[in-house]
């Protein structure tokens, strides 16, 4: 089967093509390189640079390639970034996903699988969040998601192409031994600069203290990118198998705390933090916790890697090779 991965030059999209190339498929990447890496592209992959906002690129890659399914990574991805820029968010994600939708319409290409996020549902009223709750984002990043996530479902409505939405709850580790790892620019998530934070002395920015959680910090749910590229390869297989629109989230079921996460970094470092405790970020939530009970049954999903002493050893071995 050959793929298309689009951002498959940023930290989950390398994973995701190192995953399919080692699983016997083909794969072409295509990556704007904005804030992507062509480096981390695995050599076995053709590559193509371009941005999916360009129509002619869009459309010359679908015309001289054939692909049964593609794989859409390419996005902007800071909640706060995109409080301070939402017209860049709504560009890059919404309408570039809709220019790939036109171009796999064109080419009767009838499988995605897309990279959503648990921002879809904004602040829940239920945890852990089911993927029936209601969809309610708090910034403009979840919002530019989820129009996706209606794109899609218009798209297979109309034109039959058939999806798998898969919302991560943050996505995060590194290969086992270290040698692939996360590598934002900007780095905006809490592992990565929390290791930075102790391999430098530096300090360490802690947004919010006072949410109505158990120690005052945001709790979020973590997903090993080994765990979560295997969930894109279970959605493929599914779509291969049947006809559809699914929606799915990809998480554990458990929530750790900002001050826990740090307490695992410093144990896993032997490191003390210089934390600054500082204001909350304005969009975002008090706990995201996936109800992951559907992606388990449907796909027979069940993560390997994801308990956080693993994602923070593996991530602090590939930040302290």
């Amino acid at each position: 089967m050959r793929i298309l991965v689009t951002g498959g030059a940023g930290y989950i999209g390398s994973f995701m093509t190192k995953r399919l190339l080692d699983g016997g498929f083909s794969v072409m990447v295509v990556d704007s390189l904005e804030r992507g890496d062509k480096s981390v592209v695995d050599e076995r992959a053709e590559f193509a640079e371009g941005n999916l906002l360009d129509k002619a690129f869009v459309k010359q890659i679908f015309s001289s390639n054939k692909f049964e399914a593609v794989i859409h990574f390419a996005a902007y991805i800071s909640m706060a970034e995109s409080m301070e820029d939402p017209g860049a968010y709504f560009e890059h994600n919404t309408l570039a996903s809709l220019n790939l939708l036109e171009g796999m319409k064109n080419a009767q290409v009838s499988k995605i699988v897309f990279s959503s996020t648990a921002g879809v549902y904004g602040n829940p009223t239920v945890v852990p969040i089911p993927e029936d709750h209601i969809k309610s984002p708090t910034n403009p990043y979840g919002e530019s998601k989820r129009m996706v996530e209606r794109l899609l479902s218009w798209y297979y409505e109309i034109f039959q192409i058939n999806c798998v939405a898969l919302r991560y709850f943050n996505a995060s580790g590194a290969t086992l031994d270290g040698s692939m790892g996360e590598n934002h620019n900007p780095e905006t998530h809490i592992i990565p600069n929390a290791i930075k934070a102790a391999l430098s002395g530096g300090e360490f920015s802690l947004f919010g203290t006072d949410y109505d959680t158990p120690d005052g910090t945001a709790v979020r749910d973590y997903i090993h990118v080994l765990d979560l590229v295997e969930a894109h390869v279970r959605a493929l297989e599914r779509l291969s198998r049947e006809n559809g629109k699914f929606f799915y989230n990809v998480g554990t079921g458990k929530g750790y705390s900002n001050r826990e996460v740090l307490q695992m970094v410093e144990e896993v470092s032997g490191k003390k933090i210089n934390v600054a405790e500082g204001d909350r970020r304005s969009g975002d939530a008090a706990e995201l916790v996936a109800d992951s009970q559907r992606i388990r049954e449907q796909l027979d999903f069940e993560p390997k890697y994801s308990d956080l002493r693993t994602i923070v050893e593996s991530a602090w071995k590939w930040h302290n090779k």
